[in-house]
């Protein structure tokens, strides 16, 4: 999250108004990320004050957005603690501020966890298997934007940026990914909405308690096994060299197969696809570091740690 583009205490309160949630008392920006404009709104409202998060798109087109906003709002109502979407007197959740897509959501109580215990991981994992199950039946379809086909158009881009190790381990990777996503045995993976960036600072705790996930801006139609690779990659990894927790993942995977076993061929591919989800966020994070955009609060995260999670998920495969 950061601050691409202003907003002042008029907009925001002429939209607070707008959706019937009372006067606006106090707006902040949000620093952090690097994808989306983002504002804590403060309002008031016969006599209670509530807080909500203002987020101005600036990647996201209109037409993009109504997948993310009504795929919360279906897992809001299968009782999933995610942000919910706040709507106008026409039931209108996606808005428009300085003439950008907008929303407004409930925020989240709790705080992030990022020291995460096997506890922890636990929940998540459950929660991801229950989140993963509700959505089944979502009615709206829309690829993974950050998948194989945007590494594909992105890699020649971040390649001059990189050193010779650097882009030969990326060629050959992505080389890899292709190779198993032309596999049957990626064919048989189970499919549908997934939440595709889970990181340790999208989900709220109070004590050990999950108490909401957030975020759902990377959400697209996805194998459910790419999702857990992105979890395990962030909640079961040693931060400073990108070293597998074998514990939390235990705890992780455990508390995911409760609540929904994984299929022959994700056991499979999770090696593979712990690759994967290491290549995405590198990628990512290379193009971000390399080919910023201006924003007003913007720090891009070091590619360089998902560059050392990706050497350790070749060097050291990690079964299921």
């Amino acid at each position: 999250m950061a601050v691409f583009t202003e907003v002042s205490q008029d907009e925001a309160g002429e939209l607070a108004r707008r959706l019937q949630l009372g006067e606006l008392l106090d707006l902040r920006g949000i620093h952090g990320g690097i994808e989306n404009t983002n504002y804590f709104l403060t309002t008031a409202k016969d006599g209670r004050r509530d807080e909500y998060v203002l987020t101005l798109f600036e990647r996201l087109s209109f037409r993009q957005l109504p997948f993310y906003l009504h795929l919360m709002k279906h897992l809001a109502l299968r009782g999933i603690p995610v942000p919910d979407p706040q709507a106008d007197t026409t039931g209108a959740i996606l808005h428009t501020v300085r003439g950008k897509p907008a929303a407004v959501v409930n925020r989240l109580h709790g705080k992030s966890e990022l020291a995460p215990t096997t506890a922890h991981c636990a929940s998540v994992g459950a929660m991801l298997a229950r989140m993963h199950l509700a959505a089944r039946d979502y009615p709206h379809s829309q690829p993974n934007l950050r998948g194989l086909a945007w590494w594909n158009e992105t890699v020649p881009l971040v390649l001059p940026h990189l050193e010779p190790a650097q882009a030969a381990l990326i060629r050959s990777e992505l080389a890899l990914q292709n190779h198993v996503a032309a596999g049957s045995a990626y064919a048989a993976l189970p499919r549908g909405p997934v939440h595709a960036d889970l990181f340790r600072d999208n989900a709220m705790f109070e004590d050990e308690q999950l108490t909401g996930i957030f975020d759902f801006y990377f959400a697209g139609v996805d194998s459910w096994l790419f999702d857990i690779a992105v979890c395990l990659n962030d909640w079961c990894v040693d931060l400073d060299t990108g070293a597998h927790d074998a514990a939390r993942a235990r705890n992780f995977l455990g508390a995911y197969g409760a609540v929904r076993p994984l299929c022959a061929a994700e056991r499979q591919l999770l090696p593979a696809m712990l690759r994967a989800g290491a290549l995405r966020f590198w990628i990512s994070r290379l193009w971000d570091f390399h080919l910023p955009r201006e924003a007003a609060m913007l720090k891009a995260h070091d590619p360089i740690h998902f560059e050392r999670v990706l050497r350790q998920r070749a060097a050291h495969p990690v079964a299921a």
